[in-house]
Order: structure tokens, then C-alpha cells, then sequence
């Protein structure tokens, strides 16, 4: 039997898809902690971008820490997270947090890094413009540079999505579920259909990532929409409050 139909015959295989450790489980299970990791991220990193594009304050920082993030290997990690997550669960604390708290590190540079990015290359035209109609620093944040920069911001957190979804994998390792389960366990017993249903089916969900936030990022750059820059302050601005409305 060829790779090919070891992997169709693992794939279309009906005890492959149920029970506790069948495909729609372990799919499951790979796409929750996908979204908590990249949730959590996102609490962390967006406002700081923001924050550091608009007043241009800390960037070199937040460049060194994502220099920084970028370079420690997840599956260092993810060892060096167990005995501290041990003792906050010590159930889960072999698993699943410190598979967690490595895709957080992962995820957090390129949300960091193009939310600051996208901010800071607004064109300074209309942010003046806006403080000339009068104007908070809050409003020019939400009102004229996020918009502009939706599409680079976006795609920070595409990036840090689909390298989430690739890289979760290797929580298996440590006793987690996910897709990575199939690998390992392929590994193990010398089921290489299993191995590369398993890769097949990481890839599909990896592409389909990014597929959909890259949906995202050409309908925040379509003409018309807020985030293709095109509009002037007036425009995409909120209208300040009247009083006594």
C-alpha cells in the first residue's frame, strides 16, 4: 500500500470519525485552543500596537520584544512553561497551558508589530486634519488611523492565526490532543497514513486560516471601505456630540 492510499483509506475510514479521539474531536479540540491562544494574543498585543503607533512612544521596545518573541522556539516554550503551569493546574499544566502560553509568545510579534506598523504609516495629512475639526486622540485612533491601517493590521493577525493553527501541533508532544495527535501517535505505531492525515488535515486548516482572514484583509482594502485611505476625515470620522442631544 502506497502513501497515498494509506492516507485515503486512514482518512475515509469511519472509526476515524468518532469517538473521543476521532478527527471531528481532535479538530475540536485544535481550534479551541487555536482561538484562546490567538484571543489572548490579541488582548495583549493590539492595544499595545496601537497605542505605541499613535503616540510613536516605545517602538524600539516593542521591536526588541518581538524580535525577541520571534526567536525562541515554541517547542522550548512549551518545556520551559510545564513546571510553572504545573502548579496553576496540575492537570492541565503539563498540557494544555504551556502549549498556550507558546502560541501566545508566538502570536504576539506580528499582531504587535503590524498594529504599530500600520498606525504609525497613516498619512499625517489627515490625522492634522482631524485634530483641525477638533478632534480627541481617541477619535483620530478610532476614527481615522484605524481604518486606514485595517488591512496591515489584519494582516499581523493572519500571520500570527496560521502560524498558531501550524504550530500547535507540536503540543501532542507533551500529552495535549489537536491534530497533532494523529502525528505523534502515527509516529508511533508506524501508521504513516495516519502521519499524513494528520499533516494533511493541519494543512487544510492552516490554508483555510488564512484563507478567511485574507477575506478579511481585500474587503478592509475595496475602494469605498474605510480601510482603503481614500476617505477624508470628515468621512469616516464620528460626528462630534451635539449638546443637548
Amino acid at each position: 500500500m502506497n502513501l497515498v492510499t494509506a492516507t485515503v483509506a486512514w482518512l475515509t475510514n469511519p472509526a476515524q470519525w468518532a469517538g473521543q479521539f476521532g478527527i471531528p474531536n481532535r479538530l475540536l479540540e485544535h481550534v479551541v485552543i487555536a482561538t484562546i491562544s490567538l484571543t489572548i494574543a490579541l488582548l495583549i498585543a493590539l492595544p499595545a500596537g496601537l497605542a505605541i503607533g499613535h503616540t510613536g512612544r516605545g517602538a524600539a521596545i516593542a521591536a526588541g520584544l518581538a524580535n525577541l518573541g520571534r526567536s525562541l522556539p515554541s517547542l522550548a516554550v512549551i518545556a520551559i512553561a510545564i513546571p510553572v503551569t504545573v502548579h496553576v493546574d496540575p492537570v492541565l499544566g503539563g498540557t494544555a497551558l504551556p502549549t498556550l502560553v507558546a502560541m501566545v509568545v508566538l502570536a504576539i510579534p506580528p499582531i504587535l508589530v503590524n498594529a504599530y506598523t500600520g498606525i504609525a504609516e497613516v498619512d499625517r495629512d489627515l490625522i492634522e486634519a482631524g485634530r483641525g475639526m477638533g478632534m480627541l486622540e481617541r477619535q483620530i485612533l478610532t476614527g481615522i488611523e484605524l481604518p486606514v491601517a485595517l488591512p496591515v493590521v489584519l494582516g499581523g493577525i493572519r500571520s500570527a492565526a496560521v502560524q498558531i493553527v501550524a504550530t500547535a501541533t507540536l503540543g501532542a508532544i507533551f500529552g495535549w490532543g489537536g491534530l497533532g495527535r494523529f502525528l505523534v501517535d502515527g509516529i508511533a505505531q508506524q501508521n504513516d497514513g495516519e502521519v499524513f492525515g494528520g499533516v494533511l488535515l493541519v494543512g487544510t486548516l492552516a490554508i483555510g486560516t488564512e484563507v478567511a482572514i485574507g477575506l478579511l484583509e481585500r474587503l478592509a482594502r475595496s475602494p469605498g471601505l474605510e480601510g482603503d485611505g481614500s476617505r477624508s476625515p470628515a468621512e469616516i470620522a464620528p460626528r462630534p456630540a451635539v449638546p443637548g442631544m
